[in-house]
């Protein structure tokens, strides 16, 4: 069922799609919120922080520094998609869709959450493989679990060597949502990317599909956010007010997505159903007065959600 519970990639936006198959504002929403990334985090490599009892660590994978294409998001002009970087504090040469895993401790153990590009999709992403992961303390060989939200090349390429295909996390399970794991594995989805996980992943023991809204590994709950793919899956770790909610792509580009939860972007498979999992997901991390990590919100990517007249607003964490 497509509902939320209580919740080859290529340059263009045209080719992209293929491949990834106010009234007034209720408050002033300041510069300080802006989406730009934290330079010396970026020098960095990786920031970490606490939620709860959790240990989260944060490790940036670069930027597709993509240029502006009039399908990249199906309602809104480029004129309008340049006037919300820009008040979002962020270049408007170009779309900056930054890269940023989350990994957790939890009970003593790493959960790393997509595994990045792996230095094979854009040319200035590839850090997390090439050396932040390692900044971070952490060894591919000592990563046990793997939770993939969804199959999007630049959250799975980073689990496959570029030209074997050998696996980098040769000691972890890799849990997946099974709706997506069929769609891409199934001959008829095509393109670069489909044809490459087809050809690997089958053969792999160590993908676990999973289904519905449950708790995948102790501690970790799915929460079913299909749209922008058929099986994309966000997680839940914690509790109340002491959170942490794994959106994966809920939302692309907080300055974009995040403002103007009703734009569609290409990459979406369902965009009313993207959009509608959007809203209820920000909806429900408000009311929960949860932190949230988004896969391209930048470093620090994670934060907190609020309203802001028809819209909402992300506001980055403090490290």
């Amino acid at each position: 069922m497509h509902s939320i519970s209580r919740r080859g990639l290529v340059i263009s936006a045209a080719s992209a799609a293929a491949a990834f198959g106010l009234d007034g504002p209720l408050e002033f929403i300041g510069p300080a919120f802006a989406q730009k990334p934290d330079p010396q985090l970026v020098e960095k490599g990786f920031t970490k922080f606490k939620v709860g009892d959790l240990e989260v660590i944060q490790m940036y994978d670069g930027i597709w520094e993509k240029a502006h294409d009039p399908g990249f998001i199906k309602n809104a002009s480029i004129d309008e998609t340049k006037a919300a970087l820009k008040a979002g504090g962020l270049t408007d040469e170009f779309v900056p869709i930054t890269f940023t895993v989350t990994a957790v401790r939890l009970k003593g153990q790493v959960i790393l959450f997509d595994a990045g590009t792996g230095n094979q999709v854009f040319p200035k992403a590839g850090a997390l493989a090439t050396k932040n992961m390692q900044a971070a303390g952490l060894d591919p060989a000592e990563i046990k679990t793997i939770i993939v939200t969804h199959f999007h090349p630049d959250h799975i390429t980073g689990l496959m060597a570029k030209d074997t295909n050998a696996p980098i996390f040769p000691n972890a399970e890799i849990h997946v949502p099974v709706v997506d794991y069929k769609y891409w594995t199934d001959p008829a989805t095509t393109g670069g990317a489909a044809k490459r996980i087809q050809a690997v992943f089958p053969g792999w023991k160590n993908i676990k599909p999973f289904e519905g809204d449950k708790e995948i590994v102790p501690g970790v709950q799915a929460i079913a956010t299909f749209g922008h793919t058929p099986g994309h899956t966000s997680y839940q770790l914690g509790s109340g007010s002491e959170q942490l909610i794994v959106l994966g792509d809920v939302s692309n580009i907080p300055a974009l997505f995040v403002v103007h939860p009703e734009w569609r972007a290409a990459f979406d498979t369902d965009g009313q159903l993207a959009e509608t999992n959007r809203r209820k997901m920000f909806d429900r991390v408000i009311a929960d007065k949860a932190t949230v990590a988004g896969y391209h919100f930048g470093m620090p990517g994670a934060g907190s959600i609020k309203k802001d007249g028809n819209g909402y607003v992300f506001v980055p964490i403090t490290v």
